[in-house]
């Protein structure tokens, strides 16, 4: 495990992170009326139903395509010697700072902490019939998991199949997948925290809830 509080440290020095909007196909852009101090909005809603700040449209073959900020953040440079013109896929147009929220850096923290157990390849996961009944009852953080455990049902081309976990023994932490979404492969399916180092883990998690400023 990385040193988590020296991480959390660096993320304190600079709790900034920068997000950048790309042309994502070819076509004709037109920059809203933006420029670099703007303070842009994220997708916004209970289910993010209400997209962004416009920052930009991009046409083709006479079909406009608005481009609107992903997160929430200020403007540090527009592209605005492109305006007008005709731009590739992939074309960086604007760049934002984004300040990380205490769930963001919480999740960093996490991350680096935990062993990460992940998708083997591209499907949908399920938790077993006895951990996830564990976990209806008592949560999440209620079931210890050991290598060579059952823990997973991989479902992929309408056949389904068991999957062991493999790691060092500990607490389920984290779950980072939905049952009704794919996983591609690569991606954490759990983080799972050893037991002896939940009392180090806690004590960040508790500073971050407690000294983290949101903006």
């Amino acid at each position: 495990m990385r040193n988590i509080t020296e991480l959390l440290e660096q993320l304190k020095a600079s709790p900034y992170e920068e997000v950048y909007l790309s042309a994502p196909h070819t076509g004709q852009v037109s920059f809203a009326k933006i420029q670099p101090g703007d303070i842009v909005y994220g997708p916004m809603g209970a289910w993010k139903e209400r997209p962004g700040t416009l920052l930009a449209t991009l046409e083709r073959e006479r079909n406009p395509k608005a481009l609107c900020a992903p997160q929430q953040g200020v403007i540090s440079k527009v592209r605005l010697d492109l305006d007008g013109s005709f731009v590739e896929a992939g074309t960086r147009l604007v760049t934002m700072q984004h300040t990380l929220t205490r769930e963001e850096v919480l999740s960093r923290l996490l991350r680096q902490a935990l062993h990460l157990f992940s998708a083997p390849e591209r499907a949908k996961y399920y938790f077993s019939p006895d951990v996830d009944k564990k976990i209806r009852a008592g949560g999440v953080r209620s079931v210890t998991v050991h290598d060579g455990m059952d823990v997973f049902i991989m479902s992929r081309m309408k056949r389904e199949a068991p999957l062991a976990y493999s790691g060092p023994d500990g607490l389920i932490y984290e779950v980072y997948f939905k049952y009704t979404d794919n996983v591609d492969a690569g991606q954490p399916l759990i983080g799972v925290c050893p037991p002896d180092q939940l009392d180090a883990i806690e004590d960040v998690v508790t500073r971050v809830q407690a000294e983290w400023k949101e903006v």
